[in-house]
C-alpha cells in the first residue's frame, strides 16, 4: 500500500513532537540526577553531624569554628581577668604530683641541619619548595599546654579563663587534655608566664619530623592508630593519648588533637610557586581589636599539626595552616619552647 507522501505542516508537527520528547528526556534525567546528589548530599550531611561530638539539634549550646566564635571571643577577652575561677592551691590539686612532673617535661632537639617544606606537588602552594634549614639546639614541650596547667596560670595572673570554662572551671574528666579556645596572645602570654616562648615555626618542624624529612612525626605512612584526626575521636584526647604517634625526638602530639600556634607570621618560602594573596589577611573590619590590650597590624600567625576536625592531609608535619592571632576555636591549642644556653649544647 503506498503511503500519502508527508506534507510539511505534517514533518514540522513530527519534528516538534521529537524534540519534546527529547527535551522531556533530557529534563528528567536532569531531575533525577539532582534528586541523587541531593540525597548523596542528605547522606553525607547526617554522616558528618553522626560524627560530631554533640546533636546538631543542640548546636547553639556548643563552641563552634573560629570565625563563627570571633565576637563571642572578643567579648570575652574584653572582661579581662574579672571572673571567678580556681585559687592557685586548687590549680595545683587538678593533677597529681607525678602528672605535674611529667608535663613538665621539656625534649631537647640538637642542633644541625632539617628538611622544611615538601616538594610534593600534591601540597599546597604554601608548603612548598623543600629547604634546607640550619638550626641551633633547643627546647621544646613534650606535651601540649594542658588545661590544668593554663588554669594555673589563670590563677596566678588573674588571667580570663578560656570561653568553654564554665564560670572559670574545667569540665569534669578534662583536666589531662589540651587547652583550647586559646588566641595566639593567650598562648603568648602563657608561655611568657613559665619562662619560655612559642616556638618558630622551624623549630616546630624539625622538632616534628626529625632530619629524615619524614611527612608524619612516625614515618611516611598515614597511621589512624597514631593520632586524634578526622573526627575519629570527635573531642580532644589526652596529651599522652598517642605514644606510638611521638617523633623521633619523642615529642607528642605533633599531628592530630589541636592545632598548634607558633611564633611566626604566616609568609611565603624562598622560591615558592604560591599566590601571593593567601598570605594576606582578610580584614572583615580593619580597625577591630585584635588582641586584648593591643593594637597589631593585621597578620596571619602560623598553626602547625593538624586537629581532631582536621583531613588526614593536614596532619602531616609539612603543612602549615594560619589564622589571624585574635582567633580562638576548640580545636586551637600550643606548646612552649625555649633557647639552649651554647655552653649546655651537645
Amino acid at each position: 500500500m503506498k503511503r500519502s507522501p508527508i506534507t510539511p505542516a505534517q514533518r514540522r508537527r513530527r519534528k516538534s513532537m521529537l524534540m519534546a520528547t527529547l527535551i522531556t528526556c533530557i529534563a528528567a534525567a536532569m531531575i533525577g540526577g539532582s534528586l541523587h546528589v541531593m540525597e548523596l548530599g542528605s547522606m553525607r550531611l547526617n554522616e558528618m553531624q553522626a560524627k560530631a561530638s554533640y546533636d546538631a539539634a543542640d548546636m547553639q549550646q556548643h563552641i563552634r569554628a573560629a570565625g563563627e566564635e570571633l565576637h563571642r571571643q572578643d567579648s570575652h577577652e574584653k572582661r579581662g581577668g574579672n571572673t571567678s575561677g580556681y585559687s592557685v592551691e586548687e590549680a595545683q590539686a587538678l593533677l597529681s604530683d607525678e602528672q605535674w612532673r611529667d608535663l613538665a617535661w621539656m625534649i631537647t632537639i640538637p642542633a644541625g641541619v632539617f628538611t622544611m617544606g615538601s616538594d610534593d606537588p600534591r601540597t599546597n602552594g604554601e608548603n612548598r619548595p623543600a629547604h634546607q634549614v640550619r638550626m641551633p639546639a633547643y627546647k621544646i614541650d613534650k606535651y601540649l599546654v594542658t588545661q590544668a596547667e593554663y588554669a594555673r596560670f589563670v590563677a596566678a595572673k588573674k588571667y580570663r579563663p578560656p570561653l568553654e570554662w564554665t564560670d572559670g572551671h574545667i569540665a569534669a574528666g578534662m583536666a589531662m587534655h589540651p587547652v583550647t579556645m586559646i588566641s595566639w596572645y593567650n598562648a603568648r602570654d602563657y608561655c611568657a608566664w613559665v619562662g619560655k616562648r612559642l616556638p618558630t615555626e622551624a623549630e616546630w618542624e624539625k622538632a616534628a619530623r626529625g632530619t629524615d624529612g619524614r611527612r608524619w612525626p612516625w614515618g611516611n605512612e598515614m597511621n589512624p592508630d597514631n593520632l586524634n584526626t578526622y573526627y575519629k575521636v570527635r573531642h580532644t584526647t589526652p596529651v599522652n593519648q598517642y605514644p606510638q604517634g611521638a617523633s623521633v625526638y619523642g615529642v607528642m602530639d605533633m599531628a592530630g588533637n589541636v592545632q598548634q600556634w607558633v611564633a611566626d607570621q604566616f609568609a611565603p618560602y624562598p622560591g615558592t610557586g604560591a599566590r601571593q594573596e593567601v598570605f594576606e589577611p582578610k580584614a572583615l573590619d580593619p580597625n577591630y581589636q585584635r588582641g586584648s590590650d593591643e593594637q597589631e597590624e593585621l597578620i596571619y600567625r602560623v598553626m602547625r599539626g593538624g586537629s581532631w576536625k582536621s583531613d588526614p592531609i593536614s596532619t602531616t608535619s609539612y603543612h602549615r595552616n594560619y589564622a589571624l592571632p585574635n582567633y580562638a576555636s576548640d580545636f586551637f591549642g600550643f606548646r612552649c619552647a625555649m633557647d639552649v644556653e651554647p655552653a649546655k649544647e651537645k
